[in-house]
Parts: structure tokens; C-alpha cells; sequence
């Protein structure tokens, strides 16, 4: 099976850059969730995460790849939902993300064109132009969009992670697995 098969057509430059990840960066909000931030009353935060996303990250993780979430706000939301992924890399409360980037790719040894980032706004913005492949969600903002190597069909919180998760194990010849928990 394709990529194409299941979504879109893929350039050949992003065949190529997918081709080399070890390592997916992940941001938070408008892309694991759909940017929207509930507060109740008495001071409570509430996110949506999309089961699909959860399961194409433990697939990927089953498959050897390594992933991360690197966010600017802080949420024991996030470390819940990502430790449930088992993902080993959280770092929250990042303002300038491109410095837990530089940690991240430092203690994992790996070079910037092993590594992708999915993001949709801003702030995502300096790590994404540092990775060898830059994602966007389709409702990101234009400007991340342009700088990117690939734009999803889905939008934030509602499948892009689980389109680039395919797109990363199909592209290294691991097979897409319908085993498991839809986390």
C-alpha cells in the first residue's frame, strides 16, 4: 500500500525528506487537539484529542521511530495524554521551542534532516524551518503552510497526526497496523 492510496499525492522532495525521520516533533495545540482551550468555573482546563492521532503515535513508536511533543503551555492534561501514548519526550511551557528542539536533537544524536515537526502556527514557526521536514496541519496558518515540506488533508485534532504517522511508516516500509487500542 501507498500513501496515495489512502489521502494525497506526495512530491517527491517529501517522499524524500520522510524518508530520512527518525524523530516526529509534535506541537500541542491545533494539531493534537483542535486549538480550542476549554475553562470551566472553577479554573479547569479541557482538551479533545482525537483517538486516531493516539493510535497512529503508538503505532509509530512500536515501529522504532522516536516522538516528541514540544508545546508552549503547560497542562497535566498534556503530560497525561502523551505518557499514555508512551511518549518519552514532553516538554511544556516552551516559549521558545527552538531551544528544547536543540536539547531534544542533542540528546537523541541526530541530525536535522532526521527530524519532522508537525505544527500550525507561529511559534512553531523556527523549529520548522531548523527540521529536514516541516508539516502542516491544512487549518494552520498561511504563513506555516508556506515553509512547509507538506500540509495534511486533515485538519489539528482531527486526524492530521495519524495522516503524517502513515505517511512516516509508509514511506520507511513499515506496515500500518490495525492491532492494538485506539488510545
Amino acid at each position: 500500500m501507498q500513501f496515495e492510496d489512502l489521502y494525497q499525492p506526495l512530491s517527491a522532495d517529501a517522499k524524500a525528506r520522510a524518508k530520512k525521520v527518525k524523530l516526529l516533533i509534535c506541537d500541542i495545540d491545533g494539531v493534537f487537539s483542535d486549538g480550542r482551550i476549554y475553562l470551566g468555573n472553577q479554573g479547569e482546563e479541557l482538551k479533545a484529542f482525537n483517538t486516531k492521532d493516539g493510535f497512529g503515535i503508538k503505532a509509530l513508536i512500536n515501529s522504532g521511530f522516536e516522538v516528541a511533543v514540544i508545546t508552549g503551555r503547560h497542562s497535566q492534561i498534556v503530560q497525561t495524554r502523551m505518557s499514555s501514548l508512551t511518549v518519552q519526550h514532553i516538554y511544556q511551557g516552551q516559549e521558545d521551542k527552538l531551544i528544547a528542539y536543540q536539547e531534544l536533537k542533542n540528546k537523541l544524536n541526530l541530525s536535522d534532516d532526521q527530524i519532522a515537526y508537525i505544527g500550525d502556527d507561529g511559534p512553531d514557526m523556527p523549529v520548522m524551518k531548523q527540521v529536514g521536514f516541516a508539516v502542516a496541519v491544512s487549518d494552520a496558518h498561511p504563513l506555516i503552510k508556506r515553509l512547509s515540506h507538506y500540509v495534511t488533508q486533515m485538519p489539528g485534532g482531527f486526524g492530521a497526526v495519524r495522516e503524517l504517522t502513515d505517511l512516516l511508516m509508509l514511506e520507511n516500509g513499515k506496515a500500518l497496523t490495525t492491532q492494538g487500542t485506539s488510545s
